[in-house]
């Protein structure tokens, strides 16, 4: 695959399916640059996730995620790692569907919830998917599966792969 020659290629899915390495690594394959849309909006809030959702809201932080994905969609032809909840907002969706690759990666709950254990940036930057095991996680794909599947040009299942064999994938596609 190349780069595309209008946009950006947008990695959607659940917190723990790969998006920031992934992305990470198909940029440096791509030679495009790479944005992280949670880090993006924490710089911007001044906080991280869990304390802009503690202090002011979910709505607050989706107003954030939302203005965060436009500017980084006018920024040209990178790959960045879309928020988990990023497909919750319709104005987001009609943005993501106007984006010539989204690709959305999976992963089944079990391996969600592995990799979220695993994840130390986890615990002090994001709203806790851990209390809830292994239930919250299937519920979650069952509230989003829809939504990102109506944004998604290329589906991706992450679950016992390595990035590079993702990344190989998505560039075969």
């Amino acid at each position: 695959m190349t780069p595309p020659a209008l946009g950006s290629i947008l990695l959607i899915g659940l917190r723990g399916t790969g998006k920031t390495t992934v992305g990470r690594l198909l940029a440096e394959r791509l030679s495009l640059p790479f944005y992280d849309a949670d880090v993006e909006l924490e710089a911007r809030g001044g906080k991280s996730i869990r304390e802009i959702f503690a202090a002011e809201g979910e709505k607050h932080f989706r107003d954030l995620e939302t203005e965060v994905l436009q500017d980084l969609l006018k920024k040209g032809p990178a790959v960045i790692a879309a928020g988990g909840g990023v497909v919750l907002r319709e104005t987001n969706r009609q943005r993501l569907r106007a984006t010539q690759k989204v690709i959305w990666l999976t992963a089944d709950a079990e391996t969600l919830w592995q990799r979220l254990q695993d994840d130390d940036s986890t615990w002090g930057r994001r709203p806790n998917l851990l209390a809830g095991g292994q239930a919250e996680i299937k519920e979650l794909l069952r509230q989003r599966e829809s939504l990102y599947r109506e944004c998604a040009t290329l589906i991706v299942d992450t679950t016992g792969r390595s990035p590079h064999e993702i990344v190989d994938d998505i560039l075969a596609s």
